[in-house]
């Protein structure tokens, strides 16, 4: 069996992991000499995605496909590169999965939604999305490919790649806010459970599919951020007034919005379960799995 991914990153280097010692061959794109180094010393094939040939070279005999590159002003780019090759038969896989996002849902006043809720994108990005996702529906519509899209909210878990995916780095960095909007709550998904939903979908692949994948608790950015201080036991940044002037513009987008998404569907379709249904879980097995590998002190 063998994954083609286009936008090799964080969460499909946890998936590709899971597939590669259940004997798959993993193929990837990176626009960075040092980025496809690394795949190789992964295992993983790497590609150019400026390389035509090598595209092609890639995706061929692909069983499954995944799109995880954002889409931008000239809509996606993993559409837009690939749409052609499957067009002309270079591989017929037997799943197609799109990295989407919650955004697509814009806010709604943190009232739960659905699959089935209509999407309002409220940013340009968001705009996109949905774009991109009706693009790939329609292609695995006509090419008869199971196309399936997974709506994702904030994805943390452990530092990888030294981007600080989770609070603890910014608390220890010093630079973790919490702010006062009351009533304001995001869903949010570990990373490891992304990669098992994602797996979960591949052992049922469902043509025209679109899954909600998060936890089962909503619950504000202060409070995950407070809970994770008292993990770490550092102090607990002050409580600060909420001031949309003072935010950045992808802040301001991330605080216009507050929802609780349900993943009830994937439970119901994939089988799946989180294994970290909250933060809690979540952010105790990340420290628990620092600690695991943290030199002993003397």
């Amino acid at each position: 069996m063998k994954l083609f991914v286009h936008g090799f990153g964080y969460t499909a280097g946890v998936l590709a992991d899971r597939l590669l010692a259940l004997g798959w061959q993993v193929a990837g794109t990176s626009r960075r000499p040092e980025g496809r180094d690394r795949l190789a010393a992964r295992g993983i094939l790497p590609v150019d995605p400026a390389d035509p040939e090598g595209l092609e070279a890639g995706l061929a005999g692909s069983d499954a496909l995944l799109l995880s590159a954002a889409p931008g002003p000239e809509g996606c780019p993993g559409h837009a590169a690939l749409a052609p090759l499957l067009d002309r038969g270079a591989a017929r896989p037997d799943w197609v999965g799109y990295l989407s996002t919650t955004g697509v849902y814009g806010d709604h006043g943190g009232r739960w939604v659905f699959e089935r809720t209509a999407v309002t994108p409220l940013s340009p990005e968001a705009v996109r999305r949905v774009a991109a996702e009706q693009a790939w529906l329609a292609l695995g519509d006509r090419l008869g490919l199971s196309a399936t899209i997974f709506r994702l909210p904030g994805i943390y878990g452990p530092d990888l790649d030294g981007k600080g995916r989770s609070p603890f780095a910014r608390l220890r960095a010093g630079t973790a806010r919490r702010y006062d909007k009351p009533g304001q709550v995001f869903s949010r998904i570990h990373v490891s459970d992304l990669a098992e939903g994602l797996v979960a979908s591949l052992r049922r692949p469902r043509p025209g599919g679109i899954y909600n994948l998060c936890d089962d608790e909503p619950a504000p950015a202060a409070e995950v951020t407070a809970h994770a201080a008292a993990l770490l036991g550092l102090p607990l940044p002050p409580l600060e007034p909420f001031d949309e002037a003072t935010l950045s513009p992808m802040a301001r987008r991330f605080y216009g919005e507050s929802k609780r998404v349900s993943n009830a569907r994937a439970k119901a379709e994939l089988g799946w379960r989180p294994a970290y249904p909250t933060y809690r879980e979540g952010l105790a097995a990340i420290l628990a799995a620092e600690k695991s590998v943290s030199p002993p002190t003397r």
